[in-house]
């Protein structure tokens, strides 16, 4: 479920970004009364507008929608991954401990050095 929904959530913001973008802003309706050629779209001069905003809207709630439902089963995974600075009292215990084996490491490495 959880692939689903963030292909569903590419797709939507893809054609939420196309919808955007394919939108005239407002002082473009001045423009078509002198021959900009909104009248011979597939919509009509006006139907567009209201189609696009619609559509729009109807995207960005659901992208939105979509959004919050993966943010919150991310919050909800059980996938435990262990971060140093969770077990800073271990990984403390071992860098103390290190110290006092350190000499006989580095007495066995010069009798390994050592030809024989």
């Amino acid at each position: 479920m959880y692939q689903a929904l963030l292909i569903i959530y590419l797709i939507v913001s893809i054609v939420l970004i196309g919808f955007i973008l394919i939108q005239q802003g407002k002082g473009a309706n001045a423009g078509a009364s002198f021959g900009g050629g909104a009248s011979g779209t597939v919509f009509g001069s006006v139907g567009a507008g209201n189609f696009l905003t619609r559509t729009t809207a109807l995207l960005a709630t659901t992208f939105f929608i979509i959004s919050l439902v993966i943010g919150n089963i991310n919050a909800h995974r059980n996938n435990v991954k262990v971060d140093t600075f969770d077990n800073l009292s271990e990984v403390a215990e071992k860098a103390v401990s290190k110290p006092a084996e350190a000499p006989a490491v580095l007495e066995q490495q010069k009798n390994s050095d050592i030809p024989q």
